[in-house]
């Protein structure tokens, strides 16, 4: 066994690079300017290419967006998308008649099993200062088995994630969002973090899977311990998205880096002088074939084939909105409409 629970250090580019059942992590930090009628940027667009614009010039982009940006109607098959909102909102709408609006903390977590097209815009709302958006898109994979699974819309509101301030002896804190999987202190199991109920057919529904995705803030010169994951075989990376530098497992790494750890060991981390920010991904391995074709995940090139014909058969349902690209009006109070009717609706 390594003597360090360190195992990989690497940078962070863009997706991030992951590990079996995690496909990859996109994270978008824009720093949207002021919005117009129209809710998109109240700038000019000149020089971006739009419609495919992953310039961050200015600090963001436009990414499929023509007026508002975003991602219009696209399709998906074979695994899940969980987006966690740090800042900003987004607006969803999909082929199952599902449509949202969520941010501050809120997560959704879609499961595209045999088929599902969904939007994902990012609607300016405020016309009298800036729109800042953050937000991870994590990419976690299915289970041959659960690949044609039917698709699911599934909402974790931010008042509903288990969240945590943990202090140190020296009275510094780290924050802690449980956003899947169960965290507790050692010694402490009275008092754990069980995070919501992922979907019925995710990997991380199943009791052996070991998935965790967390996210931490610590104060500057904080401690805190990373506790053992379940199993010796669970992949582990924390991602060190936000910070200078950091002490992880002994080591010293500087920002930004996706740092693989030993899953079976607890961890020691210190915060340098700044505030440091992770994400932390763990699963065990799905340890299965991936074949992979842009929105479409499965396990062979004949399946690969067979979604395409699919989609251009069936288009996984239809398109239920006149705009390939919906937004949700100016009100900025958070909702999600189901495919069933039903209605949530949050401030």
């Amino acid at each position: 066994m390594p003597s360090s629970p360190v195992l990989q250090v690497r940078p962070l580019g863009f997706p991030w690079e992951t590990s079996d059942p995690f496909l990859f992590c996109a994270y978008h930090d824009d720093a949207y300017p002021q919005g117009n009628a129209q809710m998109g940027p109240a700038v000019p667009l000149a020089g971006r290419d739009i419609g495919q614009d992953f310039s961050r010039k200015d600090g963001w982009s436009m990414y499929h967006g023509e007026t508002v940006p975003g991602f219009p109607a696209h399709p998906h098959r074979g695994f899940e998308t969980v987006t966690i909102v740090r800042k900003g909102l987004i607006d969803h709408s999909d082929s199952l008649g599902a449509t949202a609006r969520f941010g501050g903390g809120d997560v959704q977590w879609v499961t595209a099993g045999r088929g599902i097209v969904h939007s994902e815009m990012f609607p300016l709302l405020r016309r009298d200062e800036a729109n800042p958006l953050e937000l991870f898109q994590i990419w976690l994979n299915l289970p041959a088995r659960n690949k044609m699974a039917a698709p699911h819309f599934t909402m974790l509101w931010a008042e509903d994630i288990p969240r945590q301030a943990i202090e140190d002896a020296q009275g510094r804190k780290t924050g802690l969002a449980v956003v899947a999987g169960r965290y507790a202190q050692a010694g402490n199991d009275a008092e754990s973090l069980v995070a919501p109920a992922p979907p019925p057919d995710s990997w991380a529904a199943q009791a052996e899977a070991d998935v965790a995705i967390w996210t931490v803030r610590m104060e500057p010169g904080a401690a805190w311990t990373l506790p053992a994951a379940a199993g010796e075989d669970t992949q582990r990376t924390l991602y060190f998205f936000k910070g200078t530098t950091a002490r992880i497992g002994g080591q010293d790494v500087a920002a930004p880096a996706a740092v693989t750890l030993q899953a079976g060991v607890p961890v020691e981390l210190a915060a340098g002088d700044t505030v440091s920010e992770f994400l932390l991904l763990q699963g065990r391995p799905i340890g299965e074939a991936v074949a992979q074709y842009g929105p479409f995940v499965m396990n062979t090139e004949a399946e690969i084939r067979q979604a395409m014909q699919d989609y251009r058969r069936t288009q996984f349902g239809g398109w239920p909105f006149a705009d390939g690209a919906p937004v949700h009006g100016a009100d900025a109070k958070r909702f999600a409409r189901h495919p069933d009717g039903s209605t949530e609706q949050r401030s």
